[in-house]
């Protein structure tokens, strides 16, 4: 099976792995993965002690807060996310073509 593959400027292959999945029991919340994403890939969401997603912040029932995946056509498959993230909560794959 094949995959989709680039080139870097320097013409080195490279070989993008997309977002596929935040383990939420794992995410702390904590951002950095958002402000390392210059694509609208991700959205931080509130959950409540059940682990159902709050559409109301300001409701007295948000437990904590997890980063979501919000737009993932937007993704180029940079792992940037991955890479910051402290509690290694993403799963990432290549694109078969």
């Amino acid at each position: 099976m094949a995959t989709l593959t680039g080139t870097t400027l320097g013409g080195l292959t490279w070989e993008p792995n997309f977002v596929q999945e935040i383990d939420q029991h794992k995410c702390i919340g904590c951002g950095r993965c958002f402000k390392v994403c210059g694509r609208n890939v991700l959205a931080l969401r509130a959950m409540n002690d059940e682990g159902e997603f709050v559409e109301d912040e300001d409701d007295d029932e948000i437990e904590r807060k997890v980063m979501t995946i919000a737009n993932p056509q937007y993704c180029i498959g940079c792992q940037a996310c991955s890479r910051i993230c402290p509690k290694n909560c993403y799963t990432h794959a290549a694109l078969a073509v």
